[in-house]
């Protein structure tokens, strides 16, 4: 984010006072004027992931939420915010305070961040966009990082001593392109400001770091059954003020019920003359903070997937320590605009936090993936129709196809490394223990096609079922990457009635069709592709439901993340300006010819 011209189209100033007792001043401590909004007490902190409010007071515990890639590798940070509390719109100077008590010495680092631009998660990667961060570090500094929206690690990170330990007081100001750094009163120094805040607009998160020593007696506490963070700080004062005669005001969260449409794909579906379903895949952090986004999601759908907030990484980042307060997030929206949730999911062998891979001992594997499913599944009883609680059990080796072999994947998944094919049934049991009125799936790619996948998956679904196991439906997938994806309408059609052979339900769960620049009539083929299934659905009994990995290029997962900021593919209904495509528009006429 540079500037333009050598001159910004904005200044802004920041002023962040964070109250910090050891070394510090009662001065500090109760600063402010008259024009304070407090933005703690008057507004609505309950949905901060990783805090407990009570009398006007944050508990910030530590999450050490991370997001691992596909092959398990890596563990980017992943810290929450507050979505569906304030934040600020600005056309210049303004003044945050905050004091915050627990903080150095012991605690394993404390921070408030503040986002110029909410970052995005595409299927577990975070594109970092413009944030700051300040907080005070285990050995008393004051540490300013910023990140310019241009990498994942930030461009700029500076510390200061300042001796800080228990209640803090901090100021940050940023006046043109600058960011002035003090504590207490007193001067610490500057940090070059890329612009964090050229868009008017600042959303807050808080952070906590736990220390080994720390984590280690957690760890040993959920081992005991308990779910304790006593590692953290408290956030005891947030308040904002506009300086310099500049406009500042503070934004509540929006609502969540939206304005139906009868020229919608929703509407289409209600008409079919069976119960059917027509879904998407939705994240949070746009559906918080885009309006068009959250206005297409709660009229145009009637049912919705969490894209990332259900995955065990996100709302069970420690042992024994969970939270759900952005998965609730989105179970919210569907109650207020009349949506079905489908669950996804509980048994993967991706999107694990590493403490769920660092146990061998096959009995500990089983004990922890049915306390997740208890925990996870009992927290969303009665709020969910529908669970993923298999995802992706068959194998991508073609080795695991041949030589009696049941195809079912091994590598890199704990639990069948643990009780080989057992867990499936082991994990649907639980599942049906936990919410025993939810349709319970099992989720997979690739088996719209003739070949072994398939046939593997088809075998393991009748022994499911000569087994007992309440399994209830499978959901295909129908991710279209390559042309070589694209499977004819019947081919779809025959495995569908497969399954209901076998009394077992069938849906598209997670479609999206990438066309290329360089593909004659692309955006038609797409549509010709997901009309196709469609129908299928539509003419098949068993089918309960069409559903797309999103909606809207602004946001698909298959955006090529090899560049930064990634760049959008075209793979989705709608496109990044979240206009209508041939698809949307084929989608509506499938359901009219039904």
């Amino acid at each position: 984010m540079g500037l333009g011209g050598g001159t910004w189209q904005r200044l802004t100033a920041v002023v962040l006072v964070m109250a910090v007792a050891a070394g510090c001043t009662a001065q500090g401590e109760d600063a402010g004027g008259a024009n304070d909004e407090d933005l703690l007490r008057n507004h609505d902190w309950t949905q901060m992931p990783g805090t407990t409010a009570r009398n006007g007071v944050l508990r910030v515990g530590a999450l050490d939420r991370r997001i691992v890639e596909q092959d398990s590798s890596g563990g980017r940070p992943d810290p929450p915010l507050n979505l569906a509390g304030p934040h600020l719109r600005s056309d210049g100077d303004f003044t945050v305070t905050a004091r915050m008590s627990g903080v150095g010495d012991d605690d394993g680092g404390s921070g408030l961040r503040l986002y110029g631009r909410v970052p995005v998660i595409y299927d577990e990667w975070r594109q970092e966009r413009p944030s700051l961060r300040v907080g005070v570090t285990a050995d008393g500094q004051v540490e300013v990082q910023i990140w310019d929206g241009e990498g994942d690690e930030p461009a700029t990170s500076k510390a200061f001593d300042c001796g800080c330990s228990g209640t803090v007081t901090l100021a940050v100001s940023s006046i043109g392109d600058t960011f002035r750094v003090a504590a207490d009163g007193r001067r610490l120094g500057t940090v070059q400001d890329p612009g964090v805040f050229a868009e008017g607009t600042v959303w807050f998160g808080l952070e906590a770091e736990a220390e080994a020593e720390a984590e280690a007696e957690a760890e040993a506490e959920a081992d005991a059954g308990e779910d304790e963070r006593r590692e953290g700080w408290r956030l005891t004062r947030l308040t904002a003020r506009a300086e310099s005669g500049d406009s500042l005001r503070v934004i509540k969260a929006p609502q969540l019920r939206q304005e139906r449409s009868d020229d919608s794909l929703r509407a289409r579906a209600a008409d079919v003359g069976r119960p059917f379903d027509v879904g998407t895949a939705l994240a949070e952090n746009p559906l918080l903070t885009d309006s068009r986004y959250r206005a297409l999601a709660g009229s145009q759908f009637s049912m919705l997937t969490p894209e990332n907030a259900f995955k065990p990484q996100f709302l069970h980042p420690r042992r024994g320590v969970y939270d759900y307060r952005d998965a609730d997030l989105l179970v919210r929206f569907a109650r207020a605009n009349d949506m079905k949730v489908h669950a996804h999911t509980l048994v993967w062998h991706e999107a694990l936090p590493d403490w769920m891979r660092e146990n061998d001992d096959p009995e500990e594997v089983r004990r922890t993936m049915l306390r997740h499913i208890a925990g996870v599944a009992g927290h969303f009883k009665g709020k969910v129709a529908e669970w993923d609680v298999v995802n992706e059990p068959m194998s991508d080796d073609e080795k695991s196809y041949t030589d009696g072999d049941l195809g079912l994947r091994s590598e890199q998944s704990p639990w069948f490394e643990a009780m080989g094919e057992e867990y499936i049934d082991e994990a649907f049991r639980a599942a049906h223990r936990a919410d025993p009125k939810a349709r319970l799936f099992l989720n997979e790619y690739g088996i719209e096609e003739e070949g072994e996948r398939w046939d593997a998956l088809y075998d393991l679904v009748e022994r499911l079922k000569e087994r007992g196991v309440p399994i209830d439906g499978v959901g295909f997938q129908n991710h279209e990457y390559a042309p070589g994806d694209r499977i004819d309408p019947e081919t779809f059609r025959s495995h569908v009635r497969d399954l209901a052979e076998l009394g077992v339900q069938a849906r598209v769960s997670e479609m999206d069709v990438p066309v290329g620049e360089d593909e004659e009539d692309g955006q038609q083929t797409q549509a010709d592709e997901m009309a196709g299934k469609l129908r299928v659905c539509l003419e098949e009994p068993n089918c309960t439901s069409f559903s797309t990995w999103g909606f809207t290029d602004r946001y698909g997962s298959t955006a090529d993340i090899r560049t930064y900021p990634p760049r959008t593919a075209d793979s989705l209904p709608w496109d990044a300006a979240l206009r209508p495509k041939p698809a949307y528009e084929r989608l509506l006429e499938t359901f009219d010819e039904a």
